[in-house]
C-alpha cells in the first residue's frame, strides 16, 4: 500500500504542481509561529482553509526538504511527505475531496529554514527577517508556492518580550507573559505566499497618516532616532502622490517599513509590509549621496502592481517590476522636477543601449530577462504607451486594470487591452516593438529625451562632446561662466561640462571652469572635482583641500585619498581633519582613514595597534556585511590579515547574502595561495567545521 502511495506521489509531483489550482482555492492560512532561537528552529501550526473547486482525491501543500517533523491534526486525513519533491501529500481516508465542499484541517511541524528566514546577529542584539521572493515562503511556512493561489493569512508570532514583531496586516491583538510576547496580524484580503513576512528585532517606529487615512509605520532602530528623518524623507508625499497619480485607494489596512540587516536586495514589497536594507538608514550628510527615496517610491508602488495584481509567470514579470520603476520615477518626478525625470530615462536608456552593445539585450515577455529590461526597458515601455495614448487615456486603462483584476493574477494582454478600449488605438505595433522584440529602440528614445532640455543636452555632449564646448560653428570655446549659465535647477548638464572640462585639460576654458566649479558651492560639482582630479594640479591645492569639510562622504572618501596620494607632505595634517568622520553604514570614509593611518610613517606611531585592532573589528559578524566587506578590502590592500579576521572571512564565505559570500571565497581563496596564511586558514576551517 505504501508502495501504491508513493507512486502516486511522484505522478502528483509531475502534473498536480500546475493543476491543483483548477481543483482547489486555498481561502486562508493562518498560522502560529514560535522559535528556538539557539537552534534556529521554527515550531509551528499553521491551520489551512480550502474550498474544492473540483472532485479531487489528495491535496498538497509545499514544504521544503528542511522540514524536521510534521504531524496532523485531523481524523479524517492521512499524510504523507515527499520531501525530494517538496510538498506534503493529504489524502481522505475514505473517499475524495468534494466539488463545492470547504475543508480544514491542522499542520503541527519543526523545521530549520535553509532559506527564506534568516537569523542575523547585532551588537547586543539579534533579527529574525524574512524574504520570500524568488526563495518560497515554503522553507519556513508550509504553504503554496504557486502567486496564482492567492490566500488571506493570518500570522501569530510568539517570541522574547524584550523584541518587536512585525508581519503584514493589522496587529490586533498582543498577549504577554512574564518571558514572551504573542503578536496577533489579521489580513482581510488574499496574497500570493511570496509576499508573506515577518521581521523581529529590537526597532522603535514613528507613525504618520496619508491624506486618505492609511497608518504608515516608520520602524528604526533605538540608536538611530536622529536617521529616521533624512531615512523616510518624502515618504507621505510619495504615498499621497501615488495614491492619487494610480487613481485607486492603497489596498491594505496599513504600511510598515522595516530595516533589517544584512538583507538580500535593497527592498522587498511584501504586502503592507515593506522590508529593506538598514544600509539605507542614513544621517542627514549621506541624503545627498545615497538616500532611500527611489526604493521607497518602487517598493510603495509595489502594493498595487505585484501585490495588489499580480503575474500569473515570469514571462509578464514587467507587470510588476517596470511598473513600479515608472511610478517611482514618476513620484520622484513630483520631487525633484521634470528636469530630473528625463535625466533618470536618459540613464535608462544608456543601460539598455549599454547592454545591446553586449548582446545580451532579450524581450520584455521573455522570463529570463534581465533585471535592467524587466525595470528600465519596462519603465521605458510604459512612459512611450503614455506619449502614444496621452494621460487621460493612460490613467483611466490603468484604474480600470487594476479594479478589474484586484487580488488577482495577470497577464500583458488584460492590461493592453484596457488601454486599448480607453484610447481607441490598435496597440499591436507597439506590443511587437517594445513588448515582444529584443531590439533597443535608439531612436525612438532620443525623441522622446530631445522633448527636455537637460536630456536633449546630454544627448547632444555624447554624440559630440566638442560641440557642447562652442558657441557657435567655428571654435569659440564656450566662456568660464557656462556653468552658472546653465539651465536651472538641476545639476546634470553642469557635471557633464564639469567632467569634460575635468577630462581634457587642453582646452582653453577648462581651467575657468573647474576654479569656477570649486567656489560654485553646489556639493555635486565639488564632487565631480573630488572623483576627477586625482592627480591634483599645484595650482588648485588650496581649492581641493576644502573638499573634506563637504557634507558629502562621497567627496571626503575621494579628497582624503588623492590628497594623502598627492601631498605627501601634509598627510599628518589631513589625517587630523578627517579623524572623526566615519560616512556611510559601510563607513567608508572611517576605513580608508585606518588603512591611510596605519601606512603613514610617524602618524601616532603609539596608536597604530589600536588602529589595527578597530579595523580588525569590523570584520566581525555583528556588524553588516558593507562595512565587513570594506575592512576586508583595507586589511587586504595592507596585507595583514591576523587569526581573528582570517576567522570572521571563514565565517563570511559562508554567509546568506550571495554576493558577499562569494567576495568572501575568493579573498579567502587567495589568502590560502599565500604561505603565511595557508595553514592558519586550514587550521581554522577545520577547527570551525568540529
Amino acid at each position: 500500500m505504501r508502495y501504491l502511495f508513493v507512486l502516486f506521489i511522484t505522478f502528483l509531483c509531475l502534473s498536480a504542481k500546475a493543476q491543483q489550482t483548477e481543483f482547489i482555492d486555498f481561502i486562508s492560512i493562518d498560522a502560529q509561529i514560535g522559535f528556538k532561537t539557539a537552534e534556529k528552529m521554527i515550531v509551528g501550526g499553521v491551520t489551512y482553509k480550502f474550498k474544492v473547486l473540483k472532485e479531487i482525491d489528495s491535496v498538497f501543500i509545499n514544504s521544503r526538504n528542511n522540514i524536521r517533523h510534521f504531524e496532523i491534526h485531523d481524523s479524517n486525513l492521512k499524510a504523507e511527505a515527499s520531501l525530494k519533491e517538496d510538498m506534503i501529500v493529504f489524502k481522505k481516508h475514505r473517499g475524495d475531496f468534494l466539488k463545492d465542499s470547504i475543508y480544514s484541517f491542522k499542520l503541527i511541524y519543526f523545521l530549520v529554514p535553509k532559506k527564506a528566514l534568516y537569523f542575523t546577529e547585532k551588537e547586543n542584539s539579534h533579527q529574525i527577517w524574512t524574504q520570500g521572493q524568488g526563495k518560497y515562503t515554503s522553507h519556513w511556512l508550509p504553504s503554496i508556492d504557486d502567486m496564482n493561489d492567492k490566500i488571506e493569512f493570518d500570522l501569530s508570532i510568539t517570541y522574547d518580550k524584550d523584541y518587536q514583531v512585525i508581519a503584514n496586516g493589522a496587529l490586533i491583538d498582543k498577549i504577554s507573559n512574564d518571558s514572551t510576547t504573542t503578536w496577533h496580524y489579521d489580513m482581510q484580503k488574499p496574497m500570493s505566499s511570496y509576499l508573506v513576512a515577518l521581521a523581529i528585532g529590537k526597532y522603535e517606529k514613528q507613525v504618520i497618516t496619508s491624506k486618505s487615512g492609511i497608518p504608515i509605520a516608520l520602524y528604526y532602530y533605538p540608536e538611530d532616532s536622529a536617521k529616521v528623518e533624512p531615512t523616510y524623507r518624502y515618504t507621505k508625499q510619495l504615498f499621497d502622490f501615488l495614491e492619487d497619480e494610480i487613481g485607486v485607494p492603497y489596498p491594505w489596512q496599513n504600511y510598515k517599513q522595516v530595516p533589517v540587516k544584512d538583507f538580500l536586495y535593497s527592498g522587498m514589497e511584501n504586502t503592507s509590509c515593506t522590508i529593506f536594507s538598514d544600509y539605507f538608514m542614513i544621517d542627514r550628510t549621506s541624503f545627498v549621496d545615497k538616500n532611500y527615496v527611489n526604493v521607497n517610491a518602487h517598493e510603495l508602488a509595489h502594493q498595487w502592481f505585484g501585490d495588489l495584481v499580480t503575474e500569473t509567470s515570469g514571462t509578464h514579470h514587467w507587470l510588476q517590476e517596470g511598473f513600479a520603476t515608472y511610478y517611482a520615477l514618476l513620484a520622484e518626478r513630483d520631487i525633484f522636477g521634470e528636469d530630473y525625470y528625463y535625466w533618470q530615462l536618459y540613464q535608462y536608456a544608456q543601460e539598455l543601449i549599454a547592454q545591446d552593445v553586449a548582446g545580451e539585450s532579450t524581450s520584455l515577455l521573455d522570463p529570463k530577462s534581465s533585471s535592467t529590461t524587466f525595470y528600465k526597458k519596462g519603465a521605458w515601455a510604459l512612459h512611450t504607451l503614455r506619449e502614444k495614448v496621452g494621460d487621460k487615456a493612460f490613467k483611466k486603462a490603468v484604474k480600470i486594470y487594476l479594479k478589474a483584476n484586484a487580488f488577482k493574477n495577470v497577464e500583458t494582454n488584460d492590461f493592453i487591452k484596457e488601454v486599448e478600449k480607453t484610447s481607441g488605438q490598435d496597440l499591436t505595433g507597439f506590443v511587437a516593438q517594445w513588448l515582444l522584440s529584443s531590439d533597443v529602440l535608439e531612436e525612438e528614445m532620443a525623441v522622446a529625451l530631445r522633448k527636455n532640455e537637460t536630456s536633449s543636452f546630454l544627448l547632444t555632449m555624447k554624440t559630440d562632446p566638442y560641440l557642447s564646448y562652442r558657441t557657435d560653428a567655428e571654435d569659440n570655446y564656450i566662456p568660464s561662466s557656462l556653468i552658472t549659465e546653465l539651465p536651472k535647477g538641476f545639476y546634470a548638464i553642469q557635471v557633464a561640462v564639469l567632467e569634460e572640462a575635468v577630462s581634457t585639460p587642453e582646452y582653453p576654458t577648462s581651467d575657468d571652469l573647474i576654479e569656477e566649479a570649486f567656489q560654485s558651492g553646489q556639493i555635486q560639482l565639488r564632487q565631480t572635482l573630488a572623483l576627477g582630479l586625482q592627480k591634483i594640479p599645484l595650482k588648485f591645492q588650496k581649492y581641493y583641500e576644502t573638499l573634506l569639510d563637504d557634507q558629502s562622504y562621497i567627496t571626503n572618501e575621494a579628497a582624503l585619498y588623492n590628497l594623502w596620494a598627492n601631498f605627501p607632505q601634509k598627510r599628518e595634517v589631513y589625517l587630523d581633519q578627517t579623524k572623526t568622520i566615519y560616512g556611510f553604514n559601510d563607513y567608508n570614509v572611517r576605513t580608508l582613514w585606518l588603512a591611510l593611518a596605519i601606512a603613514t610613517p610617524g602618524y601616532e606611531e603609539d596608536s597604530k595597534t589600536t588602529f589595527y585592532n578597530e579595523l580588525v573589528g569590523y570584520t566581525a559578524s555583528e556588524h553588516g556585511f558593507q562595512l565587513r566587506q570594506n575592512a576586508f578590502d583595507v586589511l587586504s590592500s595592507l596585507g595583514l590579515f591576523n587569526q581573528d579576521a582570517l576567522s570572521s572571512l571563514i565565517t563570511a564565505s559562508r554567509h546568506h547574502n550571495w554576493r558577499f559570500k562569494s567576495f568572501a571565497k575568493q579573498l579567502l581563496e587567495l589568502l590560502s595561495e599565500n604561505e603565511k596564511y595557508k595553514s592558519i586558514i586550514s587550521n581554522l576551517q577545520d577547527n570551525q567545521k568540529q
